[in-house]
């Protein structure tokens, strides 16, 4: 890169460049603004106000009214002490000001070391609320000690301006010192060059990143902070869209596929011999699916659909295509578990038709493994169903043409990228029973084409869902027993722990199994089923489940996707405040799939608004598209599904749900700009593409390869 005139700077160039330069950085403040997630000028200065306090309101001492919020530029004429320490609050000061129209007390309390500050004919800016406490006076929100002050120019400094930003902070560094550390490093660091292209910004009518940087910090105006808003917004999002529309550009220009344009013979039987007809949105779904895997470029498509909208169906129909072409399908499940489920459900629902369905996992005897791995090298085996067994070294396919990845927020990108490599650029089809919002799905999986099924099977039945205090919690377990007096059965799912203490979990789930079966459920069959257990006891489990030999089945996650018991009428999930908004709904679509009344119990001590308000949306709402976007609004962005794993660098500014507007303009001009100039290398694009580079690193290494 060309050296930089002097002045000038990159957000590049700020990652590079220590927070602990900065004066007033000890070791100490170092160690806070670490905490903060900030390590670098450039994290510092993108360490945006969450809000800002507006004191744009200026008023004279003599046009001041009780209760409004005012701004006054003022002279010191003295300070006096006040109160005294009361139960750990430290006492305070008053100060008396003069603006030349009129004289006003106004109070600060904890913050004594400003009294020494405010001598006598000291300008000051302050703000605050206008009380009266024998007269008027003020009781001090802000107050910020300055040379001179125009307040159309709002020159009052980072504490006292128009706008004061208030930013996320933690209790080593406080809010004051650390709006005086980024108005320190903006005005350190110089004028920062924008890496978006020149036409870019003209066609979307935005500021320079440098004023936007500058004004979402310390704003002259509401109009000019709305600017900022918008131009750091389109920033962020089209950034990941460039890098998106980057990485669809490169597939589709590297990768030849085959045509698996099949001739009906197998789908055709297969959708004769079933008990009940598609909905319309799964006859979309196949003909979008279809409609892709005759084209001769590699299919990638995400499919999907809430808990039991069939997706599984769409899924066989695109692998009895791609048998009738003449090559193999293979399924990737995230756990056993659900690959047993599939290898059951498909050798069922495909016995009559001439195709062979194999399993592998990596729990097989030796004996069993071999006879399935040469039937998946020698052709023999048509469909493959594993975990990522699949993409271990030693599994060799004749003729890999499809790839179903299930669950696919569970597998990273190296994972699936490896199983691709198993065939010659296979198509790829991408199932999630987690409904995303249509904002996330843009982002996610903007290099995918996106295929919804949004229609449950006609009679399908609302579950009736309740909380349940821990106080309660047997309530739930009588009304579980007037299910299994009908002759149904049930799940319950022992409280969520943390990943790394899986025995804990397996611990829980043996508790309380054990209180089921001794004290609450003593001549039922009880059931237990966890992630410790091997393959063979968790696949007697299941079948003894299955064929209603287990009344109540005790579980952990470990039945959150994927398992299908129609008789299965109730669920009690406890400890259901430990669990997200995603998986509680995925846990209570177990039981939605049968013929009777479905019936969830959440057992839950919320703690935090957040969890009560996880659990109102599950009474409220059946919909799981419209349970995903609650769940985007309470949890927000953050790093979106792991972050680096999905290839998404974290949002600080852009909110999904707010901004759909602007990330359907951002795809549009990232997608175009792209399409001109596939990997950036023009040298209007090429700060463009340094700069997503240095946001997802690794991921984006293939741009700069020639």
């Amino acid at each position: 890169m060309a050296e930089l005139p002097p002045g000038r700077t990159t957000f590049s160039d700020l990652r590079r460049r220590p927070a602990r330069e900065l004066p007033g950085v000890g070791p100490r403040i170092e160690a806070g603004l670490r905490e903060l997630g900030i390590t670098s000028l450039a994290d510092l200065v993108s360490h945006y106000p969450s809000r800002h306090e507006d004191l744009s309101n200026v008023k004279k001492i003599s046009d001041l009214r009780v209760g409004e919020r005012a701004t006054v530029f003022a002279r010191v004429i003295d300070t006096k002490g006040i109160g005294r320490p009361v139960r750990g609050r430290s006492p305070g000061f008053s100060v008396t000001l003069y603006d030349g129209t009129g004289y006003m007390p106004a109070t600060v309390w904890g913050r004594q070391w400003l009294q020494s500050q405010l001598q006598p004919e000291t300008c000051v800016v302050v703000s605050g609320e206008v009380q009266r406490k024998y007269g008027l006076q003020i009781s001090v929100k802000g107050i910020e000690v300055v040379d001179s002050y125009n307040p159309d120019e709002g020159t009052a400094g980072p504490h006292a301006g128009s706008f004061v930003p208030v930013y996320p902070t933690n209790r080593n560094i406080a809010a004051r010192r650390l709006r005086s550390l980024v108005h320190r490093a903006l005005d350190e660091t110089g004028h920062i060059l924008d890496p978006l292209p020149l036409g870019v910004i003209e066609s979307q009518d935005l500021v320079n990143l440098d004023d936007a940087v500058q004004e979402i910090h310390f704003p002259s105006t509401k109009a000019s902070l709305k600017e900022a808003l918008r131009r750091l917004v389109f920033h962020e999002l089209f950034i990941i869209q460039a890098a998106l529309a980057a990485r669809k550009a490169r597939t589709e220009a590297t990768e030849v596929g085959r045509s698996n344009a099949g001739d009906g013979r197998l789908l055709n039987r297969f959708v004769k011999g079933l008990s009940f007809g598609f909905t319309g949105a799964q006859e979309r779904a196949i003909a979008e699916v279809l409609q892709d895997m005759r084209l001769e470029r590699p299919m990638r498509r995400l499919l999907q659909g809430d808990v039991g909208s069939g997706k599984t169906a769409v899924a066989v129909a695109a692998l009895l295509t791609a048998v009738e072409s003449g090559g193999q399908g293979a399924i990737m499940a995230p756990t056993e578990v659900l690959a047993e489920q599939h290898f059951i459900s498909f050798t069922k629902d495909l016995e009559d038709l001439p195709v062979k369905v194999v399993l592998l996992t990596g729990s097989q005897g030796a004996k069993e493994r071999r006879k399935n791995l040469e039937a998946v090298a020698s052709g023999e085996a048509h469909v493959v169903i594993g975990t990522h067994a699949l993409i271990q070294k030693g599994v060799e396919f004749n003729g890999l043409s499809l790839v179903v990845v299930d669950e696919q927020h569970r597998f990273g990108v190296a994972q699936r990228t490896t199983i691709k490599e198993k065939g010659t650029t296979p198509d790829t089809l991408v199932m999630t029973a987690t409904p995303i919002p249509r904002t996330l799905s843009l982002t996610l999986y903007g290099d995918l084409e996106v295929s919804v099924i949004d229609e449950l099977p006609p009679g399908r039945k609302p579950v009736e869902t309740n909380v349940i205090s821990v106080a309660e919690r047997l309530d739930a377990y009588e009304a579980v027993g007037r299910e299994l007096d009908a002759g149904r059965q049930a799940y319950v799912i022992c409280p969520l722990v943390e990943e790394s203490e899986a025995l804990e979990d397996v611990r829980a789930a043996e508790e309380l199994h054990e209180e089921l079966t001794s004290e609450v459920y003593p001549d039922r069959s009880v059931g237990l089923l966890h992630g410790r257990m091997k393959a063979a006891e968790k696949r007697e489990v299941m079948a003894d489940f299955n064929a209603r030999r287990i009344d109540v089945l005790v579980a952990t996650v470990v039945v959150e996707v994927g398992v299908n018991v129609p008789n299965a009428s109730a669920i009690v999930i406890e400890g259901a405040e430990r669990f997200g908004l995603s998986q509680l709904h995925q846990l209570r679509g177990r039981v939605c799939r049968g013929l009777y009344t479905p019936y969830c119990y959440l057992i839950a001590a919320p703690k935090t608004d957040d969890s009560e308000k996880r659990l109102q949306a599950m009474v409220e709402h059946q919909d799981g598209f419209r349970l995903s976007e609650v769940d985007l609004a309470i949890r927000g962005e953050g790093t979106l599904f792991g972050g680096r794993q999905s290839g998404i660098a974290d949002l600080k500014v852009a909110k999904l749900l707010r901004d759909l507007d602007v990330l359907v303009e951002a795809r549009r001009e990232a997608f175009a700009l792209v399409a001109n100039d596939g990997k950036l290398s023009k040298p209007e694009n090429r700060p463009l593409r340094r700069e997503i580079r240095e946001l997802l690193g690794d991921e984006v290494e293939w741009l700069f390869r020639d």
